[in-house]
């Protein structure tokens, strides 16, 4: 085949995996297949949309609370996100409990749970408490973590036996 551009080159079809690629490292041209790029993406990439899972982009679970709530994220519905956005709607007071799913589920071992109210929390009397369960801890305490700011964020990892505060930001 002659030298051409890139862009005259055909178009590839009907990839099996094993076809190689061209590809330049520290200038240096080398090879690596379809199934090496995709076995490397699908490692270093966090892919939360069930619907489309080619995506690699994080899709949020959005969850309005009202007053007095109880939210059990172990339910079928929340078992799978990453992202849970939160909403407020009703009076302010009582409290809503998030109870964090099982630690020592093998389904939530080595999890990352990220959570962020969004504008509805207008006053600090919306309190969310973020509840680990069943004896296990969030930090090492059985205490709630309390979000209660508009644009709050905690990121939660588990390490098969309890939950971390691995990240946070207020509003």
């Amino acid at each position: 085949m002659p030298n051409l551009p890139i862009s005259g080159l055909p178009a590839s079809s009907t990839l099996q995996g094993d076809e190689l690629f061209a590809d330049v490292q520290s200038g240096v041209t080398k090879y690596t297949t379809l199934d090496n790029i995709t076995s490397y993406v699908s490692g270093s990439i966090e892919v939360y949309n069930q619907t489309n899972p080619n995506n690699s982009y994080i899709v949020p679970v959005t969850l309005t609370v009202s007053a007095g709530d109880t939210i059990n994220l172990s339910d079928s519905a929340y078992q799978n996100a990453s992202m849970i956005e939160l909403s407020w709607s009703g009076t302010t007071n009582p409290d809503v409990t998030l109870n964090l799913p099982d630690a020592t589920n093998p389904n939530n071992t080595y999890r990352t749970i990220r959570f962020i109210s969004d504008s509805t929390f207008l006053n600090a009397s919306h309190h969310i408490n973020l509840t680990p369960t069943g004896g296990q801890t969030l930090d090492g305490s059985t205490n709630p973590y309390v979000i209660n700011k508009e644009y709050e964020g905690i990121m939660v990892w588990s390490d098969g036996a309890e939950w971390f505060i691995i990240q946070k930001k207020a509003g």
